[in-house]
């Protein structure tokens, strides 16, 4: 398995990014994966990176600015050693009410991944939980992306399809091909950790990452990204998430 990376956006309360780029490098981390915050000064960007050593072969890029702006999309790519590039979310006012929508949509990235692929990008979707909230016709919408969207990657965020009310083991049976990277990331038992939004630090939840990483080991998984969506502390939640992977 490569070595664990870090979604910065779990960071973003705690600037500046220097310092937690040399905060990650010293707790053992190797790679990070960039969003939208980091790109505005990609020199900046890229200068941090060199001076911890830590690379960025990951990015989450906006649905808009993936269709609208390719050449910056692979401009910051190129800058940042981006090679994985992954469609984070949609809007709750831009996603759709039925399959129909859902299958359109999956079409947008499916053509998406023909354009990033052309240029030797992985291209892929990135979940939370709504995709897997069933429609009124019974339809699962993350269902209708990967099957209306055949080659596309998928970096699947575990802990929301919890929280969307899926499986992951069954998913990762059904799906497990298209996968090329993993959000690691925890649930906190009910009635706690209620100021983070109920997340916790990978290994304090209650989620079985063992059983997890041992079942995603037989996977096409590269990417393994810590993440937490709200934490009070951006150190703790690093240094406490990559000592708890030790155990698995």
């Amino acid at each position: 398995m490569s070595d664990y990376s870090f979604q910065l956006y779990s960071a973003r309360e705690f600037p500046p990014l220097t310092d937690t780029l040399k905060m990650l490098a010293d707790a053992g981390y190797a790679q990070v994966e960039g969003y939208g915050g980091v790109y505005e000064d990609t020199g900046a960007t890229r200068a941090a990176l060199d001076a911890t050593g830590l690379t960025m072969p990951s990015g989450h890029f906006s649905i808009h600015m993936l269709e609208e702006d390719e050449e910056k999309v692979c401009e910051i790519a190129s800058a940042l050693g981006i090679t994985h590039i992954y469609c984070p979310y949609l809007d709750a006012s831009e996603r759709p009410q039925d399959a129909a929508g859902w299958v359109a949509f999956a079409k947008r990235l499916e053509a998406l991944g023909e354009r990033y692929g052309a240029r030797g990008m992985t291209f892929g979707w990135h979940n939370h939980d709504f995709e897997f909230v069933a429609l009124a016709d019974g339809s699962i919408p993350m269902k209708l992306i990967l099957d209306n969207a055949p080659n596309i990657s998928w970096e699947a965020d575990i802990a929301w399809i919890v929280r969307g009310g899926g499986d992951p083991l069954e998913w990762i049976e059904a799906y497990g091909g298209r996968l090329s990277a993993v959000h690691v990331k925890d649930i906190a038992p009910n009635g706690e950790c209620e100021d983070e939004d109920g997340w916790a630090d990978v290994g304090q939840g209650t989620m079985d990452w063992k059983k997890l990483i041992d079942t995603l080991k037989a996977t096409p998984t590269q990417l393994f990204i810590m993440e937490h969506d709200k934490p009070s502390d951006a150190t703790r939640f690093a240094q406490r998430s990559l000592e708890a992977s030790q155990t698995w």
